[in-house]
């Protein structure tokens, strides 16, 4: 067991410092389809270095960014996976690990005494949200949240009467005022709930859906809300351009009557999120980058 242990750690130690370097797939092809649809040469040259930038992460094997953010993980985890009891203790180890060998830069400090605990761990750190599924294997999505990305998230509790379009109306405030920080173009999560802890992780959960994966009871809102957002005109480093975002996801669930609340979640155009599935015998499939390994 101890053996199988360490093959797991260093998996996931891979895996993490993996998904510093390379963007996924669905990330990739939206901005490419950005940049040929760019009509701005400032815009489009900002293109160009965004992609000279992920060409030489890769010659160089570095961080496409030197953000790497602080990690967080999403566990849909099969109840008969053999290490189920032992990978809380396997993910904090295989973040020490990457911290070093990706390398990453040490962003985990400590709320009111301000100490850098210099391996991005600490008090619920990495952030890890646990969903159990029947079965013995496990999908594991990674995400490195930089500060950037994360400045214009919020969670709001509305009154049913303020309703969708105070909704609305904060998003598009958040986005048009803060999103430069978040190095646009961006994708955007939406929560909706009941109350504020459930909207914001419903929006952060929005995040991990593949561009081009609409909600399927509210497709039409995502284009719709897309094609507002883009009309502002942010463009690539908030410098003004075609578009202000690659994608907006919207996740839902059931309101209290009396209650409407709202959660944004943002990420930055190096969104960092990968997804991997490994089986019970350790064995793994890069579902994020199709055809890599690590």
């Amino acid at each position: 067991m101890d053996a199988d242990r360490e093959r797991l750690t260093g998996l996931i130690a891979r895996f993490i410092s993996f998904s510093s370097k390379y963007l996924p797939d669905d990330v990739t092809a939206k901005l490419e389809e950005l940049r040929r649809a760019e009509s701005s040469p400032r815009a489009r040259a900002i293109y160009d270095a965004v992609f000279r930038n992920l060409e030489l992460a890769a010659e160089l094997d570095r961080p496409l960014c030197q953000d790497t953010g602080l990690i967080q993980f999403f566990v849909k985890a099969g109840t008969s996976f053999p290490l189920l009891d032992q990978l809380e203790g396997i993910l904090r180890e295989a973040v020490i690990r990457a911290t070093v060998h990706a390398p990453l830069r040490p962003n985990a400090v400590a709320f009111f005494d301000e100490k850098n605990s210099g391996d991005n761990t600490g008090r619920f750190t990495p952030w890890i949200d646990w969903e159990p599924v029947p079965g013995e294997g496990l999908k594991l999505y990674v995400y490195l949240a930089g500060g950037g990305c994360s400045l214009p998230g919020f969670s709001r509790v509305l009154t049913p009467l303020e309703g969708w379009n105070a909704a609305l109306e904060a998003v598009f405030e958040r986005v048009s005022t803060l999103a430069v920080n978040a190095c646009p173009p961006l994708l955007i999560g939406i929560g909706l709930g009941s109350s504020a802890d459930t909207a914001a992780k419903l929006s952060k959960k929005a995040l991990l859906r593949f561009i081009g994966e609409r909600n399927p009871r509210l497709p039409e809102l995502e284009k719709e809300i897309e094609e507002g957002l883009n009309r502002i005109g942010i463009g690539p480093s908030g410098l003004t351009g075609n578009a202000s975002v690659m994608a907006v996801h919207i996740e839902e669930a059931v309101r209290h009557p009396a209650t409407f609340a709202l959660g944004l979640s943002v990420g930055c155009w190096a969104h960092r999120r990968a997804l991997i599935e490994i089986s019970a015998g350790l064995d793994y499939r890069l579902l994020s980058h199709k055809g890599k390994t690590l």
